[in-house]
């Protein structure tokens, strides 16, 4: 899973739709979480509507900021700066697989949401000089198997909620 993930995470970085889309389920689609409490109501795209999002001007409702409650209401290239590749998380060493490597006040139940699943996340622990670490952030892919195959269903931001 660990090649898959990191494949996904460049793609991601890249922005590469067409290679991100070879690795989501063609069924279930990719779920985007803005926060680690994943909910149905998360956004979803098939594998053939990823290609459209980049450099698209049309705003979608991504769920709702942590905090005010406000509507999350972005382009998916802001989204994507904020809730997906808001760090290079290729240049951070601490990956975990299923194992949570920090948690904040915000329930995490990606793992209850998506049972069965790997869970990579990519982590950056936070500056100790600037904000004592409270400026973590962690950016978990979430694999599901179907036919053999370990598609990627989920992608879910988690950090400190500024």
């Amino acid at each position: 899973i660990a090649e898959r993930a990191d494949a996904v995470l460049a793609a991601l970085k890249a922005k590469d739709m067409a290679a991100l889309a070879g690795y989501v389920d063609p069924e279930k689609g990719l779920r985007f979480s803005p926060y680690t409490f994943v909910n149905d109501t998360d956004l979803v795209f098939g594998a053939d509507e990823l290609a459209a999002l980049p450099g698209s001007t049309d705003l979608h409702e991504w769920g709702t900021f942590d905090g005010s409650g406000e509507p999350i209401q972005l382009t998916y290239d802001d989204y994507d700066a904020r809730f997906i590749y808001s760090l290079d998380f290729q240049t951070f060493e601490d990956v975990g697989y299923n194992r949570v490597l920090k948690t904040g006040n915000t329930i995490n139940n990606t793992a209850e949401f998506y049972p069965g699943s790997i869970i990579v996340e990519y982590h950056f622990p936070g500056s100790p000089t600037d904000y004592s670490g409270m400026d973590w952030q962690s950016l978990r892919l979430v694999f599901q198997e179907t036919g053999g195959v370990w598609y990627l269903v989920g992608v879910v931001h988690d950090g400190w909620t500024i």
